[in-house]
């Protein structure tokens, strides 16, 4: 049994203050994705190199070219086949979004979608992604099965966030470009929603705002997903949200299959 832990910690710096070593011990994961982590490729590096529970991990980060943004990392217990980061369009490959590690027989590509921004502003550079991204995963699935997992900022169906009435077409993550976008990745790159598979009538949320007690009030939305290759989902044994796990604004998510 393999198990792939997926986390936008919101800054590996702050999180690794925040008892990340206690935490990732106990969700003991053998592939470790990490996103937004804010850092450049070397402070990734010092900011992990205390956390006893990622020793012996072969680890790869992608930075963005601006400081303290977006960025991504992953971390395996066995060394990938390969790694990429991007895919391949260089005017979408400068926020350090992506990484592919390629293992024996499947991809795992994490990817912090970029976010709309307030104001929408930032949708058509999002709408531009969503078709890049899926022309990616499509290649890779091509090859060999693929899990997609991290932050896609979006919540796809109403089920996925806790005000959708109030949110449509006005906040980013719930515009119907974005849910439009989600559906065709899903759609054209034979993509799975693993946990919506095996939940699919449960009310999860992985993300809340720091902002008016929405964590403790469980005003949220799921934002951070495991998608799997649909030749693949019969491999999978099982999913989670770790609702419980804090120390950032979102949790982590889990996927084990054999």
């Amino acid at each position: 049994m393999k198990r792939l832990v997926s986390w936008n910690v919101n800054g590996v710096r702050a999180i690794v203050q925040k008892d990340f070593d206690v935490r990732i011990a106990e969700l003991a994961p053998d592939i470790l994705c990490l996103q937004e982590t804010k850092a450049q490729d070397d402070q990734v590096a010092e900011a992990l190199a205390g956390i006893s529970s990622l020793t012996g991990y072969h680890q790869v980060a992608a930075s963005a070219e601006k400081k303290g943004y977006s960025g991504t990392a992953v971390l395996c217990k066995s060394e990938p086949l390969s790694v990429q980061r991007g895919i391949g369009v260089p005017a979408l490959d400068n926020e350090g979004r992506v990484i592919c590690a390629e293992l024996e027989d499947v991809y795992v590509v994490t990817v912090y979608t970029p976010n709309s921004s307030s104001g929408l502003k930032r949708l058509p550079f999002r709408k531009e992604w969503d078709v890049a991204f899926t022309q990616y995963i499509q290649a890779l699935d091509a090859v060999k099965p693929v899990i997609v997992c991290g932050d896609l900022n979006v919540a796809h169906a109403p089920i996925d966030l806790a005000r959708p009435d109030a949110n449509y077409n006005k906040t980013p993550g719930y515009t119907q470009d974005e849910i439009d976008g989600m559906s065709r990745l899903l759609a054209d790159a034979h993509l799975r929603d693993a946990w919506r598979v095996q939940h699919p009538d449960e009310v999860r949320y992985s993300w809340w705002s720091y902002r008016g007690g929405a964590r403790e009030k469980n005003v949220g939305w799921r934002l951070d997903y495991t998608l799997v290759s649909e030749r693949w989902m019969d491999r999978v044994r099982a999913t989670d949200i770790r609702t419980d796990v804090t120390g950032s604004d979102h949790c982590p998510v889990v996927i084990e299959w054999e």
